[in-house]
Formats: C-alpha cells, structure tokens, sequence
C-alpha cells in the first residue's frame, strides 16, 4: 500500500490526537509524547508499505490503516500498554470533533435503502478471499425490524495484529465498535462474539435506538409491548389506535420528538404520531 492518500491523511488527522493522548491517558511527559510519535512515525510507514493495496470497492481500507497507526504508536511506547488502558487510548485518540461529525453524519443515513444495499455489496465482494487484511462478512437483517447485523469470519485487523505481536491487545481495538455506534446517535450496539477473543466470528450488531429502548422499558406493560409487536408494518393500526396505544405513542414522542423514527418503529405514518398528541375530550 502507498503511503500517499488515504494513510498520509490519517496520519495528519490523527497522529496529535494520539500524541496527546499518550500524555492523558497514559501519563507520558510531554516530551516523551513527543518522542514516542516521532518513533512511531516511520513504524507507520513500514507498516503501511507492507499492506497490499485494497480494491476500490472494500470499505475496510480506514480500519487497516487506523489499525497500522495503533500498532506503530504501541511499538514505540517505553512499556507495553495493557488492554483496558489501551481501550481508554484508542478511543480517546480516534474520537475526535472531525470524526464525531463524521459519525453523526454516517448516523443519519442508518438504515436507509442505500446503507442496507452498501452492505449486502461488502459482503458479496468477500474481499479477504483475496487480500488477508481485508474482512468477510454475512449480512443479516433482523426479523422483528430493529436492525441488522454484519457477521465477521475473516479480519483484517486480526491478522496485521498478529503479524506486529500484538493479538492479545487486539479486544482494544474491537471495542471502538461501540464507541463509533454510540456517537452516530441512533442505533446501540450489541455483540456476542469476537474473534480476537476466541468466537466462531465477530457480530457487529446495530439496534435501532429507539427501538431497544420501547423493547427494555420497564413502562411499558404487557399489553403494550404486545400491541407494539403487531403493530410493525401495519398502517391500518394508525387509523384504530387504542388507548393504550395512543398513549404508548405520546410516550414516545414526548421521550424524543423524533416523530418520523417513532413513525417507522410503529408502522404507522408520521401524522398519525403528531394526530395522538392532540388533546381528547369527552
């Protein structure tokens, strides 16, 4: 892979955060920060240089590239980071006000026909058949309407890990999963599995947020939660909203004011939603 685009862009974006961070996170002078980055720089580089390019249409290119940098800046620390600190370090160094806007941005298109067809593409090209940092995954969508889920039986960050001997810091990296999901804003992220940890895969999972949170409230009774279930995907309900129902509706909107999500959770138009607000009498 070629140092010029997207791994020197990173690098610009990203190498003072991670330099920063050395000093939060871990304690490291400022001088010291100073050194470990000059030291990781042309780590990066090696690393990079030894990455085959990716094709045009595999999404993961950033991952492998973000994980190259992690792996240079931990190869020239004085001491060896352990897991949980190096989690607070990854994500602390990644997560900054360009890449939040990004992932709020990303956020916004979650779930749209466009995402869920980028998807099912990533997962026919099984790019890591033919390049072995790259990832395969199965795509599947969630029956009850709440999401989907992106099943992982190939990783590249796995392998460039385990390549650099640090595979046993790998769980570090696969926690950013839950911090990008968190900062787009609209979906929670669930995951039983892992790879790195000795899983027959890894399940990137993403709830609509909404909807786990209609699912795991305790104020919603059973009768609810049973209507709620029907009630996915059948527009007719909007025009014969029970009590409880409708009440289960003003719940919602009044938790959010987020009428066009809670319209698409409940099968019903967005109308309907703003209609159930309207004060009763009688």
């Amino acid at each position: 892979m070629t140092y010029l685009g997207m791994p020197f862009g990173m690098w610009t974006m990203f190498a003072g955060s991670f330099q920063k961070q050395l000093t939060v996170v871990f304690g490291y002078d400022v001088d010291t920060a100073k050194t470990i980055t000059k030291k990781a720089k042309p780590k990066y580089k090696a690393i990079i240089a030894e990455l085959p390019e990716f094709e045009k249409a595999d999404r993961f290119k950033m991952n492998i590239v973000n994980c190259a940098m992690i792996g240079a800046f931990i190869l020239s620390m004085p001491e060896r980071p352990d897991v949980e600190r190096l989690t607070g370090y990854y994500a602390k160094s990644m997560m900054t006000k360009p890449m939040k806007w990004f992932c709020r941005k990303s956020g916004k298109s979650k779930f749209t026909d466009k995402d869920i067809a980028g998807m099912k593409a990533t997962a026919a090209l099984r790019a890591a058949d033919r390049n072995p940092y790259s990832w395969n995954m199965e795509f599947y969508e969630y029956p009850d309407g709440s999401g989907y889920e992106g099943r992982f039986t190939k990783c590249g960050i796995c392998v460039l890990m385990k390549k650099l001997g640090l595979y046993d810091l790998t769980p570090a990296l696969c926690h950013l999963d839950y911090t990008m999901s968190e900062a787009e804003g609209v979906t929670d992220f669930v995951r039983q599995y892992t790879l790195a940890s000795g899983g027959p895969y890894c399940d990137c999972g993403y709830k609509k947020k909404l909807y786990s949170n209609f699912q795991n409230s305790s104020h919603l009774d059973n009768c609810s939660k049973k209507w709620y279930n029907m009630s996915q995907g059948d527009e007719k309900m909007g025009k014969m909203l029970h009590n409880e129902a409708r009440e289960l509706l003003v719940e919602s909107y009044e938790k959010t004011h987020n009428a066009e999500e809670i319209a698409k959770i409940f099968g019903v138009n967005k109308y309907t939603v703003y209609h159930s607000q309207a004060p009763r009498t009688g």
